[in-house]
């Protein structure tokens, strides 16, 4: 049995047995749906820049703003439908064996999948927020049309709309990375999915999970920050190869407890 094959089935009987697994995920999730990397040589800054999702440019130049953020998050990688990883996720989640789901990513593609309680560090691109009276709107249909005139207005008090994740100089939503930490505090297993952890405050998740007792597992198609720091079990592949390969071991008859 190949080292690979000895770790699969290592994460599988440890999360059969798991009270809490808690799921983290980043970038290289979403890489197979399409959506390219933030950071990296092929990353999107390297081609965009990054300067429209300063918190005070959107304030100040809000038509130009809006007219980079339609055309990346909206008519290009709105485009992405989830993978095999994301499904999977959902699987795992609707079977018990995935207890909460943490992702940095905005792309709503783990809600797509199925995933019904997903922790949104980072926010999402699927609601618009009210920058005036607060007003929230998520359906996709709502958001197309609103997005056609820029900047968009909320159709209750006429506010200028902002997409409902965190720009650049803005602070996490207090309730996403309260439930998150506690989420990692409580993990018996924690898994780490497509991130390199470069990102903070996120980046210290595992750190948390760790220190609490949590045995981490990381999937990433090459060594990050953590492989040597905080992972117990590093899985190397592809997400959607080797989340589709952990699942077939838990459904395996000689894996259940």
């Amino acid at each position: 049995m190949s080292t690979f094959d000895t770790n699969i089935t290592r994460a599988a009987r440890l999360m059969h047995s798991s009270h809490y697994t808690v799921a983290f995920t980043g970038a290289g999730i979403s890489v197979e749906s399409g959506i390219p990397p933030f950071r990296g040589g092929d990353g999107l800054w390297d081609k965009v820049d990054p300067s429209f999702l300063e918190i005070d440019y959107f304030y100040q130049q809000p038509e130009k703003s809006w007219k980079v953020i339609r055309e990346i998050f909206y008519q290009y990688l709105g485009k992405a439908r989830p993978n095999i990883a994301h499904c999977v996720l959902a699987r795992l989640e609707e079977n018990n064996l995935l207890h909460a789901l943490i992702t940095q990513n905005i792309d709503n593609l783990h809600q797509q999948a199925g995933n019904q309680d997903v922790i949104e560090f980072h926010g999402t691109t699927g609601r618009l927020i009210c920058t005036r009276c607060g007003q929230t709107i998520g359906e996709s249909d709502k958001i197309n049309h609103l997005i056609e005139i820029l900047p968009p207005r909320c159709p209750e008090c006429g506010g200028l709309l902002k997409p409902d994740f965190v720009f650049f100089s803005e602070m996490i939503p207090e309730s996403a990375r309260d439930r998150s930490f506690a989420a990692a505090r409580k993990a018996s297993v924690f898994i780490i999915i497509g991130t390199s952890g470069e990102v903070f405050p996120a980046a210290m998740l595992p750190t948390n999970a760790k220190r609490a007792g949590a045995t981490v597992i990381e999937v990433n198609t090459e060594p990050s920050s953590y492989t040597h720091q905080v992972t117990d079990i590093f899985l190397q592949g592809k997400a959607s190869t080797v989340l589709e390969t952990l699942e077939q071991a838990l459904n395996s008859n000689n894996q259940v407890s």
